[in-house]
């Protein structure tokens, strides 16, 4: 990684941390950070939709989009990349919650959300889409705030999981045309 982009990184990690952390948001933003751990509220959404007859097909392109992000970030590229976590090297980070036991390029929290959010985002009506795309925001948002992920490990997971969304969604719809 070229320095001036870790220097970003750096710099817009602390300043989360100096000028947008209040007491107010922090209980919120652990809160939307838990909500992402391991992808189980993105796995509940899926299974969710799956109930429904309506939804079923959502549902289900949303799961296949959460399995393929899970094994190109979590089985591939976390593995290959090795990314210490931020608040392991900067000095003066302070992390919000629990040490992480994974490496930190890309947010998997970032990717499962999207992954599942740009399904919905694309095959239902968007008054289910922009809230399933602004929780998955906040939750990537929330993974700086709590200072467990640098910026580029964010943007990493939002492509990853969208770009797996939108294969998956391409797929169901090429079979659907079948």
């Amino acid at each position: 990684m070229p320095d001036w982009l870790y220097e970003l990184d750096v710099n817009i990690l602390m300043f989360i941390q100096e000028h947008l952390r209040v007491d107010f948001l922090t209980p919120i933003l652990k809160f939307f950070t838990l909500l992402g751990d391991h992808g189980m509220f993105w796995i509940g959404v899926a299974f969710l939709l799956i109930l429904f007859k309506r939804t079923r097909p959502v549902g289900v392109t949303a799961g296949a989009s959460l399995a393929l992000n899970a094994l190109l970030v979590n089985v591939i590229i976390k593995n290959l990349v090795a990314r210490t976590r931020p608040y392991e090297v900067i000095d003066g980070l302070t992390r919000l919650v629990g040490e992480q036991s994974d490496f930190s390029f890309p947010s998997g929290h970032t990717s499962s959300g999207f992954s599942v959010a740009v399904v919905i985002f694309m095959l239902m009506p968007k008054k289910y889409g922009v809230p399933a795309l602004i929780t998955a925001t906040i939750i990537a948002y929330s993974r700086l705030y709590v200072g467990v992920h640098y910026p580029t490990d964010v943007l990493g997971g939002f492509i990853i999981g969208t770009l797996a969304a939108v294969i998956c969604v391409a797929v169901y719809k090429k079979k659907k045309t079948l």
